[in-house]
């Protein structure tokens, strides 16, 4: 089997830029636990203040994006390993959220207003 190495996260910025997206960097390579992750995840979106700070507020927040342009939105988790080898529990849900707010909004005929969101895992 063999591993891909993960992206940068500044070659993953410029290859969503490249195809029109929007991306939107959270660097938690300083932060090993959940409400740090949540915060740093709610400042790159720019989530509006009625973010909770908590998990469901958060895929809210992740699924409705109308105060961003409509498009792609690629959400570039750095260091995302930080928070895994904390707190294996917290980065799982954390992960979870994510997955499901990327599949809710995959685009899809018909969608009214046009955004979606990609998450990577970076560096």
């Amino acid at each position: 089997m063999t591993v891909k190495p993960k992206l940068d996260s500044k070659t993953l910025a410029d290859q969503a830029r490249a195809r029109g997206a929007y991306p939107h960097v959270v660097d938690t390579a300083a932060y090993p636990d959940r409400g740090s992750t949540l915060d740093a995840i709610a400042a790159a979106l720019s989530l509006p203040e009625h973010f909770g700070r908590n998990l469901d507020t958060l895929y809210d927040g992740l699924t409705d994006l109308s105060w961003l342009p409509p498009g792609e939105h690629v959400l570039i988790w750095r260091a995302a390993d930080v928070l895994k080898r904390a707190d294996l529990r917290s980065y799982l849900v954390v992960h979870g959220v994510l997955s499901d707010a990327q599949r809710a909004l995959t685009p899809r005929k018909g969608q009214p207003d046009g955004r979606s969101l990609t998450v990577v895992l970076a560096d």
